[in-house]
């Protein structure tokens, strides 16, 4: 089968197209014909590996997973003996976080793990480029009472993680204030922000407003600047470590001597979440942000794109089985 395999740190272009063997499922597995995947911001943070816990995670000198992707959508094309949930034909959408391995024709995967049939009202393309972003939306928004704490501001609005965040909170029933580039403005409001704000105009930092919870979704900003737009008892969320990885050890000072407080929650996803996922997008309360769409072959330059920083939701990869 074809994969996208690169056996060494560094730049996009370590991504290479090879042919690889085709895997046979466990007794306990499914083997999926991967139709779409994505590139995202996980992807590359375990390609370039810039970061020492990346290392450590994902091997000290050389990646320890080969293929990198974690979302997909396809078709169940054969099953282990043991499988009871899944039937060969199924469509199926979800995610393969700590493995990866999705940049490729064909993956296996435990039945148990984080997949479940595809959204009927959602194409292979819409259904892979929604699961991570949601998954880590969820992680933070999952874990705020807005009947308590209303008002939330979201940076990186426009981004993966940010464009599910916006239409979470207002699932939930969210106050929303969102902050994204001037192109995006339009698009940020119809997922449900109550307010947007243009960074390139504005420092939502300087707005005067106070929120419940700030959610910094693209990790551009810090708890400190941010402090001043908290209320009391106020939280602060990143999608990244932040300078120094302050959001790390923060989280774990701020309880003890502040009363505006950093979380910084360990990211986790589950079949559970799944459903719950694919359930929001048949009641037609989520949809679906794609920015551009690539082949497998053209994984090194939709990786160029998505490290500009400058996406608006995912970029997604079909795959040709033909």
């Amino acid at each position: 089968m074809k994969a996208i395999v690169n056996t060494i740190y560094g730049p996009p272009e370590v991504l290479q197209l090879k042919e690889v063997e085709k895997p046979f499922p466990k007794d306990n597995e499914v083997l999926i014909k991967i139709h779409a995947t994505t590139v995202n911001r996980t992807d590359c943070g375990f390609r370039k590996a810039e970061y020492f816990a990346v290392r450590i995670v994902g091997g000290l000198f050389k990646p320890k997973n080969k293929i990198l992707g974690t979302e997909l959508s396809g078709e169940i094309e054969a099953v282990g003996k043991n499988v009871k949930e899944f039937k060969v034909g199924d469509a199926v959408f979800g995610l393969s976080t700590f493995k990866f391995g999705t940049h490729a024709e064909y993956i296996c995967m435990d039945e148990k793990k984080s997949i479940v049939t595809k959204p009927k009202n959602f194409s292979y393309n819409e259904s892979a480029a929604v699961c991570e972003g949601l998954m880590l939306a969820y992680n933070y928004i999952g874990k705020i009472d807005f009947k308590k704490n209303p008002k939330i501001l979201i940076n990186g609005a426009s981004g993966s993680i940010g464009s599910a965040a916006v239409q979470l909170a207002k699932y939930y029933g969210a106050d929303i204030t969102a902050v994204c580039g001037t192109k995006n403005l339009e698009l940020i409001k119809s997922l449900g922000a109550n307010e947007v704000m243009d960074y390139t105009k504005e420092d939502f930092t300087q707005n005067g407003q106070l929120y419940d919870v700030v959610l910094d979704a693209v990790g551009k900003s810090t708890f400190f600047k941010c402090k001043k737009i908290m209320k009391p008892g106020g939280v602060y969320f990143s999608s990244e470590l932040g300078p120094w990885s302050q959001n790390v050890w923060m989280a774990l000072w701020t309880p003890l001597f502040s009363n505006k407080k950093v979380k910084f929650p360990i990211p986790t996803d589950s079949k559970k979440d799944m459903s719950f996922f694919k359930k929001l997008i048949e009641d037609g309360h989520y949809r679906a942000v794609i920015d551009r769409v690539y082949s497998l072959e053209h994984i090194v330059e939709a990786t160029k794109y998505v490290e500009t920083g400058e996406k608006t939701g995912n970029v997604v990869i079909t795959l040709d089985h033909n």
